[in-house]
């Protein structure tokens, strides 16, 4: 089953720690963003500091009844992170309530300020508890892929984020849908596939394996050793999301995303149009 880390407990994170946690946990809870958590910390923070900021979330997340069932890494593509200014891959925590089913709809005002990757989302069937993982190691664990839409967002408004915002904001998590036909490894090259992601039926993004760390499986082993090297070690039953293929694309009320990737079929969500009572048009 996957694992849920041992976070940080409110009593014994710095103070500045729970600030930006709560701070980032109001945003999510009144839908006005907050400014950069990384203004906070002296001289901006460090990584150290902003993960112990997500563990703590983690942790509120998990001591509410949430349910963890995997783990994504963000920023993965080049194209992502010159959008973001950042030049390193990150990880954030996949709650069972961030799913939305294929062809699904996201309600309007869920979330603050989404936009839209298509990924290969991988479904372990053995554990990943090696520190020096390899790519034969994540191919033995690997039981399917998927075709993945992630739903990103910000609690940081306007997005002026810097590598330590959004590892404190869950690498930036908001939603995820998954494809609902899984394909085994053996069946596909995922370095190979070619993404093509459209918007109301205009291609919007485009990519491939290769530009997710040069393929989702050199993605998933700097996943599944980073967390090996910090105890948490991906775990039988994780969805890991290896990370973009493409740029990322604003989402507003009324689209419709559908990315197809090649050998592993095609992915759809829609987000739903404002209705009257609050603010727009029926």
């Amino acid at each position: 089953m996957p694992t849920a880390p041992d976070g940080v407990r409110p009593d014994a994170a710095p103070p500045a720690v729970v600030q930006a946690a709560d701070l980032l946990a109001e945003a999510a809870r009144t839908g006005a963003a907050c400014p950069p958590v990384r203004e906070l910390f002296d001289g901006g923070g460090d990584l150290a500091t902003a993960y112990a900021v997500q563990q703590l979330g983690v942790r509120r997340g998990l001591d509410a009844g949430r349910r963890i069932v995997g783990r994504k890494i963000g920023l993965t593509s080049v194209a992502v992170q010159r959008q973001l200014g950042v030049d390193r891959p990150d990880f954030g925590a996949l709650f069972a309530d961030m799913a939305v089913p294929d062809g699904g709809e996201v309600a309007a005002g869920r979330l603050l300020q989404p936009k839209v990757e298509a990924e290969v989302a991988l479904v372990l069937g053995r554990d990943l508890p090696e520190r020096a993982c390899t790519v034969v190691d994540v191919l033995r664990a690997v039981d399917f892929a998927l075709p993945a839409l992630e739903i990103v967002d910000s609690r940081i408004a306007g997005w002026d984020i810097s590598l330590v915002d959004t590892v404190a904001d869950n690498a930036s998590c908001g939603l995820y849908v998954l494809g609902a036909t899984p394909v085994p490894l053996t069946a596909v090259d995922l370095r190979t596939v070619t993404m093509t992601m459209t918007r109301g039926g205009d291609s919007v993004s485009e990519g491939t394996g290769a530009d997710c760390l040069g393929s989702p499986l050199n993605a998933a082993v700097w996943l599944a050793s980073t967390l090996a090297e910090r105890g948490d070690p991906l775990r039988a039953g994780d969805l890991v999301l290896t990370g973009a293929l493409g740029p990322m694309v604003p989402a507003v009320p009324g689209d419709v995303f559908e990315a197809h990737i090649s050998g592993l079929g095609s992915v759809r969500v829609g987000f739903a149009k404002e209705s009257a009572e609050e603010g727009g048009e029926l």
